[in-house]
């Protein structure tokens, strides 16, 4: 035993003096490397990634570009950076390395995120598009939807709203759902969502849209709108790097409507029948509502690490007062991005965000007569003032003299006071464990949770609506929590030619929702008392609910010698939301690409760098707009007099019927593309054709009094969506001091009900007084205008003449018919980069081609049925027998002049200069005497123009953009608050 025991000491002292032996040797091979890295433009890169390659030793280049690195004489360099293409460099035995990093815009070697991986982009068998992120930081972005418009290929991206803070509408291959939501799934850092306005933008690193079936059927039951995967920045080994950007703008309207003034105004109400009398005080409504706006951002950010820890953290503050008082929006972010490697076959990522928002509304989308702003501007007469006193000598806003209770616009702007508050928690942890170099494990744990509070009060004394309730108040609160849970296993091998992938895994997701509603009414004198408990009225509600999702996911990929590959996916989702008979639903797809460019008799065809023909065939679900408890039809519970504690409770039905046999909204999409690179890759094309088809429509399905329910939710129907998407991006000139990029898209796309079933026809979008403008019936599309067909006015009497088109010799509700659609024939935009030696300049032109926009606004400023005031047109309008002209007659009290008609449908076809940015670096001479590696001062102008033959404010609004029916509701004008055009001056510095 005893010679035993000195044996192994023997051994192991010899094993450890030949580790050391080895390690000095080692140690005696490496050599000091330092290296300068820079752009094509020679301008120092900060922050690139540098690793030996095969080993765990890495750095970051500094500030100022340089690095310095410890590596073998023969080592090769591992270089990686957002935005530009991963490089290797051979050492070669050099100590002084100068490195130009490509953009990835002229390169396929670039790596595009996949659902639960990445991908080697000229690798990628389906419709993926990575969106140029660079130009974030040079615009008042505050939403990752904005960062999209204009950008991708048949992603269509709408601002309907221009008030600070509105989400914007994403579209992808169009909308596939009526009442199902429409809205792709967005993914940020594993964590899915469907709301990123409180993502701060200069925080993302990477977007990539997965926009067909195939490639997104990794995502199941929730992708049928296609999914947007976002990656947040990280940090890299080696000193810190700190970064501030801010920026400052004013922001306009960008279109003004001409208005009557006091005299043509008194003109107008006398042909009305009005009496009217000379006014002492007169107003400019829309200098009143229409003020300049500000926007405000400043960010400042840290990263860097050793070579097993690093770590990225931010702070934003982002301010926006809109151009029409109180809308506003003010938003802090704080990130926490951390990366620890904590042994060398297992590794921590988490990353954290806490939003807190401060928001203030407009109430817009509606007539003068409800108290919208947009609108009441617009009617307001002008030959009143903003205030008056009433007998009891309170001041006031001043109504209408002619139509009791309609205050001016002023009341809906000043009149309430309101706010919302919003808290946000998004944040997720993964584990990352490598079993063997081809085998790993990950387990990813990820919260979403939102605190909201809203309070609205409504004075009593100065505002009519206040008056009529003693003061009006009410408050909302809620608190939504998801939590994710997901366990994948990743399987890598390479070998000879051959290259496998395989993904496995199971992921759970739960929500958790409470909702608190109050509404007071019968305030006291005292105006400073705005709190419900001095109500003497209070009404409210509190409601719960849950859904759980359960998935089991997984993926297959195979790729010969990169010339032969193939993708196969599947996921199994199982919902809360629907009965156990329809729980789950079943998701497959399969996709496959041949390199063309890579066979052996295109080898002579110089100018082809890649070509390569893909396919691929998916099937995604879509369960978002149905409620947790949808197939149940619950009753609520309240009493029948709030404000009476003796009345007895009682059980009110639901307005929706129960329905067991509820289920998935499925989408099957197939796809064939194309991509071709030539002459060195300066020119890359990419063109895609689809067909998608939804089945199972989810649709709110009128019911017959008898029944006792108001409608059923069931599956109802059948949509088609069919397109072609062009991409083309051109390396025009790239000289020494010059370069001249050009990146163009274009998508087509054909949308059309092709079966609904119970109803034929539906009816969406009602404005006051009028019948409904849209309508859903099979054969047509979505956002489908319906109306009577308006041929001008009658001469003799100075109405509108409608057609007759069932030819029955008279007009009624069977002679409506269609009278335009808001979808496009084709939408495009186009983004051009130059940089000449320390100058750039950028801009993006976005457009909109084909679709109609149904002026509703028109109704009530050139209707001329009651006191409001009306836009110039209706200088021209008809005053005696045998004049000609398109404006009508003025009828007080008589809509039939502006029914639900063509006269208000116009060509919504635009071309906006979207942004334009001029922008210089200081050189790094200059730099380097003030300690900084990087100062880059900028001037952006957004909405600079807007090319249309639209009489609105803006052809991209809609009205109707929250409601339940978005996908049907497209293109309606009512007052809408516009899009206002804005001048930015702004600073981005490192050091």
């Amino acid at each position: 035993m005893k010679k035993r025991g000195t044996f192994l000491t023997a051994l192991l002292l010899a094993l450890w003096g030949f580790a050391i032996a080895r390690q000095d040797v080692a140690v005696k091979q490496d050599i000091t490397v330092k290296g300068h890295i820079q752009d094509k433009q020679g301008n120092s890169l900060p922050g690139v990634s540098i690793k030996v390659k095969g080993t765990a030793r890495g750095t970051a280049s500094q500030p100022d570009g340089n690095f310095t690195i410890q590596a073998a004489a023969d080592a090769v360099l591992e270089l990686s950076y957002v935005g530009y293409t991963t490089q290797e460099v051979p050492v070669n035995g050099r100590t002084q390395i100068t490195i130009t990093m490509d953009d990835t815009k002229t390169e396929l070697g670039e790596v595009v995120v996949i659902g639960y991986g990445t991908q080697k982009k000229r690798d990628v068998t389906t419709a993926v598009v990575s969106v140029n992120t660079k130009d974030i930081s040079e615009r008042p972005i505050t939403q990752t939807a904005a960062a999209l418009q204009g950008k991708a290929a048949g992603v269509q991206v709408t601002q309907p709203s221009g008030k600070p803070g509105a989400a914007f509408s994403v579209r992808v291959r169009g909308a596939t759902s009526v009442q199902a939501g429409n809205e792709p799934l967005y993914v940020i850092d594993g964590v899915p969502t469907t709301d990123t306005r409180d993502l701060n933008t200069n925080d993302i690193a990477t977007i990539t849209v997965l926009k067909d079936a195939s490639s997104a059927a990794i995502y199941g039951a929730r992708a049928s709108n296609g999914v947007v995967l976002i990656t947040t920045k990280r940090g890299r080994s080696g000193d810190a790097v700190i970064n501030f950007n801010t920026y400052y703008g004013v922001s306009k309207i960008g279109k003004k409507i001409d208005v009557l003034n006091a005299g043509q105004y008194n003109d107008l109400m006398k042909d009305m029948g009005f009496t009217v009398t000379t006014p002492t005080t007169t107003t400019n409504w829309l200098d009143e509502v229409f003020q300049t706006g500000h926007n405000q951002n400043y960010q400042l950010s840290a990263s860097g690490g050793s070579e097993k820890s690093q770590y990225f953290i931010s702070g934003a503050y982002t301010k926006d007062d809109g151009m029409v008082k109180p809308a506003k929006y003010n938003r802090r972010v704080f990130r926490a991005n951390l990366d620890n490697q904590l042994k060398p076959w297992m590794k921590l990522t988490t990353n954290i965000s806490y939003s807190n928002v401060d928001l203030k509304d407009l109430k817009d989308n509606d007539n003068a007569g409800r108290n919208a702003a947009i609108l009441g501007a617009l009617n307001a007469p002008p030959v009143i003032g903003i205030y008056e006193t009433d007998a009891d000598g309170h001041r006031r806003y001043t109504m209408n003299p002619y139509k009791s209770g309609w205050d001016n616009p002023l009341a809906a702007i000043e009149g309430p006071t309101q706010g919302t508050k919003d808290n946000r928690v998004l944040g997720n942890a993964a584990l990352d464990i490598n079993f063997t170099k081809d085998l790993k494990f990950r387990s990813n744990y990820g919260v979403d949770y939102m605190n909201h509070k809203y309070d609205y009060y409504l004075d009593y004394i100065m505002t009519t609506p206040g008056r009529n309730d003693h003061g009006y108040a009410t408050s909302q609160r809620y608190n939504t929590l998801t939590w994710l849970w997901e366990n994948t296993l990743n399987y890598d091998k390479t070998w000879k030619k051959h290259s496998i992938s395989a993904l496995g895994g199971v992921t759970s997701q739960k929500n958790n929702y409470d909702e608190t509603n109050q509404t007071g009414r019968d305030f006291p004198a005292d105006p400073t008392v705005k709190t419900l408990n001095a109500a003497n009225q209070i009404t409210g509600d509190t409601k719960e609910s849950q859904w759980f999702l359960m998935s089991y996911l997984g993926r297959i990929m195979y790729n010969y010698d990169s010339r032969y590959l193939l993708t196969a996916n599947f996921r199994a989702d199982g919902s809360s939301k629907l009965d156990k008979k329809h729980k789950w639903g079943y998701f497959p797809s399969v996709s496959a690409g041949w390199r063309i460019s890579a066979e052996p008799f295109m080898r002579d065809v110089k100018a082809i760098n890649d070509l390569k023909v893909r396919a691929g065939w998916g099937q995604n679900g879509n369960v978002e707009g149905l409620s947790p408890y949808a197939s149940l039809g619950l009753n609520s519970y309240s009493r029948q007099t709030p404000t009476n504690p003796l009345s007895g409770p009682a059980i009110l039905p639901p307005d929706g019927a129960p329905n067991p046999d509820l289920k998935w909204e499925t989408t099957t999409q197939t796809n064939v593309g194309i991509d071709l690179s030539l002459f060195d890759s300066r020119l890359t094309f990419s063109a895609d054709a689809y067909i998608k088809k939804t089945n199972d429509l989810l649709l709110d399905v009128k019911l017959p009094p008898l029944a006792g329910y108001d409608h059923i939710t069931r599956n109802s129907g059948k949509l088609e969506n069919k397109g072609l998407e062009f991409l083309v991006s051109s390396v025009n000139v790239d000289k020494k001091d010059f370069r001249w990029t050009t990146d163009f898209n274009i998508a087509f796309n054909r949308n059309r009900i092709t079966a609904l079933e119970l109803s034929d026809v539906y009816y969406f979008a009602e404005v006051e007084n009028r019948d409904k403008i849209i309508t859903l019936r099979k054969g047509l599309p979505l956002g489908t205008f319906y109306g009577y067909i308006s041929e001008g006015v009658d001469p003799q009497t100075g109405n509108i003449i409608y057609k007759d088109v069932n030819g029955d010799g008279k007009v009624t509700p069977t002679d409506r018919t269609v009278i335009g659609n808001a979808q496009p024939t084709f939408t495009y935009g186009m983004n051009n980069n130059l940089s000449y030696k320390n100058w750039s300049f950028s801009f993006l032109l976005q457009g909109s081609q084909g679709n109609d926009v149904f002026n509703a606004s028109r109704m009530e400023t050139e209707g001329m049925y009651d006191s409001k005031n009306q836009s110039t047109e209706v200088l021209r309008r008809w005053k005696t027998v045998g004049q000609v002209t398109d404006i009508p007659r003025a009828s007080n009290r008589d809509v039939t002049n502006s029914r639900t008609s063509s006269r208000f449908v116009e060509n919504g076809s635009f071309l906006r200069m979207k942004s334009a940015t001029l922008s210089y670096n200081l050189p790094q001479r200059a730099l380097s005497t003030l300690h900084l590696s990087r100062l880059m001062l900028y001037a952006t102008a957004q909405n600079l123009f807007t090319i249309t033959n639209y009489k609105g404010f803006d052809p991209e609004v809609n009205a109707f953009a929250s409601n339940a029916a978005n996908g049907v509701t497209l293109g309606i004008d009512y007052g809408t608050y516009p899009v206002a055009r804005t001048f930015i001056l702004g600073l981005n510095l490192s050091f």
